[in-house]
């Protein structure tokens, strides 16, 4: 009887705190389709070279755990009206418990926060802020961020021009 082979695995990773075993084709699977998410699985098949019905349960996996959250188109901002493009840094007065969920459920609700992440060290945010213009902006930021929970100072710098955007990540 030959011996079991087992899959290639050359990363393990964590996906939303489940370990998922990952090889070159599942790999491959995430690299075509963060170039193109609109391929048909028939089409991303014969890019990784594998048969219909065994890239569908991969890929099926892959979205299953996680390591696929979601698909969506890439808008560019100017062709919605959004020109003006700021990285705001958030310090806080108080950092308990209460404040920190209080003010990320606020930022949340703020349609214009692009991306808002949590930082080690001072500043304690970063927001990624888009508006139509530096007019928009301003009220934005007043009547908008300026009241946000537990903000004690607010800095802005405007954002010249995208060097890299939307990379894929790396394989």
């Amino acid at each position: 009887m030959p011996p079991k082979v087992f899959p290639k695995v050359s990363r393990i990773g964590v996906v939303w705190g489940k370990i998922c075993l990952m090889d070159d084709v599942d790999r491959k699977i995430l690299a075509e389709l963060q170039q193109d998410g609109r391929l048909t699985v028939t089409e991303l098949a014969a890019r990784v070279r594998l048969s219909v019905s065994p890239c569908h349960r991969r890929l099926r996996e892959l979205e299953r755990s996680g390591a696929i959250s979601g698909y969506r188109a890439v808008v560019e901002p100017a062709a919605v009206g959004l020109t003006f493009e700021a990285l705001v840094f958030v310090s806080m007065r108080q950092e308990d418990r209460d404040t920190v969920a209080e003010f990320e459920r606020a930022v949340g609700e703020v349609e214009h926060v692009l991306e808002a992440q949590r930082l080690f060290g001072e500043p304690d945010y970063l927001l990624r802020v888009a508006t139509a213009d530096l007019a928009a902006f301003q009220r934005l930021y007043d009547e908008r961020l300026a009241t946000l929970p537990g903000v004690q100072r607010l800095t802005s710098t405007l954002v010249m021009k995208h060097v890299v955007r939307d990379r894929a990540l790396p394989a």
